[in-house]
């Protein structure tokens, strides 16, 4: 189980998190929200390894994760599906075809990050991570680039493809009824 005890993290001696805690559940997924600039993404980035917290302990993170930031992070010099090939392999090249097509992109998959729109690159690393076989995925805003029809679509496929696996996903959205929540930033207690 992922675990985060008294986890503290400064930037330039200004605080961003203070003593949070939280255990996370084996399977789902679990929307991470509260106000811009309150930690949500120096949470993930302790969580993958990627920033050393001040304080605290993270324990139960698996071997292999996926990472979505905020950035689409595309290689520049491959194609769509080259970005995608980079993360399945090129034996898998069908497989590669058939992400980009369940995001909406077929027939962009010889299309480079430059001839993209910004909607269309979220998608590539959307689809990029969404394949990739990790039982942990956190995903840093993914949607932020998207039109509200395309991103129900992508938030519905996400539900979709990620059962058995732990998501993580940073949102400015207000998520459905129901579903788990952790506040990040807020004063009140962490819903679970």
């Amino acid at each position: 189980m992922l675990t985060v005890q008294h986890l503290t993290k400064s930037f330039d001696g200004v605080p961003v998190l203070t003593d949070f805690s939280c255990s996370f559940p084996e399977t789902g997924i679990v929307r991470i929200v509260g106000p811009s600039g309150y930690g949500k993404t120096t949470l993930l980035r302790c969580i993958a390894g990627l920033e050393k917290p001040d304080g605290g302990e993270i324990s139960g993170v698996p071997e292999r994760i996926a990472y979505c930031f905020q950035e689409d992070r595309l290689l520049p010099w491959r194609t769509a599906l080259g970005n995608l090939e980079a993360v399945l392999g090129r034996r898998r090249r069908d497989e590669a075809r058939s992400w980009l097509a369940r995001v909406g992109l077929a027939g962009a998959e010889e299309k480079y990050p430059n001839e993209l729109s910004g909607g269309m690159r979220s998608r590539v690393a959307f689809a990029r991570v969404l394949s990739f076989d990790a039982p942990l995925l956190l995903l840093d805003e993914p949607f932020h680039a998207l039109d509200s029809e395309t991103r129900a679509k992508m938030e519905a496929l996400l539900e979709a493809e990620t059962k058995g696996r732990l998501v993580l996903l940073v949102t400015h959205h207000t998520p459905p009824e129901g579903v788990p929540v952790v506040r990040v930033g807020c004063t009140e207690e962490p819903k679970q």
